[in-house]
C-alpha cells in the first residue's frame, strides 16, 4: 500500500480555508436567496439553467447531470417546483422516452426577479473582495479542477 502524502502546513491551511469558505459562502448565498426571493439554491439552479437555454427547456436527464443530482432526486424537487407553477414537465418530442423540463412564465419572472439580488450577493461576498489577478487565478484553478473531475481520465476514480 502506498504511503499517504500528507498535507504540509501551507497546504493544510489552504485546504481547510477553502472548505470553511465554501460552506460559509454557500450558506450565506442560500440564506439571502431565500430571504430576498423565496427561492432555494436548487430552485435558482433549475430556473437559471432553464432560462439560459434558447427554448427554456432541458431534458430531465441533462438537467440532473448539470446539477450533479440523481434523476429521482431532481424529479421530486421538480414536483415541488411544478406545484408552485415555476416549471412544467413534458414528454420529449424527439424520442417519446424522456421528459423535458420547461420554464413557465412564472418561473421566468421568479428567476429574473431573483437574479439582481443574487449577483449582488455574489459580488459582495466574493467577487468584490478579490483583485483582478485573484479573479483570474480563481477562474483558472476552478476550471482546472472541474476539467480534471469531469474529463475522460477515469484513472482518478
Amino acid at each position: 500500500m502506498e504511503r499517504p502524502r500528507w498535507l504540509d502546513e501551507r497546504e493544510q491551511s489552504a485546504w481547510r480555508g477553502y472548505r470553511r469558505m465554501r460552506r460559509l459562502l454557500d450558506l450565506e448565498l442560500a440564506r439571502e436567496l431565500m430571504r430576498d426571493a423565496g427561492l432555494s439554491e436548487p430552485d435558482y439552479d433549475v430556473l437559471s439553467d432553464l432560462a439560459e437555454t434558447p427554448d427554456r427547456r432541458l431534458r430531465l436527464s441533462e438537467l440532473a447531470d448539470r446539477m450533479l443530482w440523481s434523476r429521482s432526486r431532481l424529479s421530486h424537487h421538480l414536483t415541488r417546483m411544478q406545484q408552485r407553477g415555476l416549471v412544467t414537465r413534458e414528454e420529449c418530442a424527439a424520442d417519446g422516452r424522456g421528459a423535458v423540463v420547461a420554464l413557465t412564465a412564472e418561473g421566468r419572472r421568479a428567476v429574473e426577479a431573483a437574479a439582481p439580488g443574487h449577483v449582488a450577493a455574489v459580488r459582495r461576498h466574493l467577487i468584490d473582495l478579490l483583485t483582478p489577478a485573484e479573479i483570474a487565478a480563481l477562474d483558472a484553478l476552478t476550471h482546472r479542477v472541474v476539467d480534471h473531475l469531469t474529463g475522460p481520465d477515469d484513472a482518478r476514480r
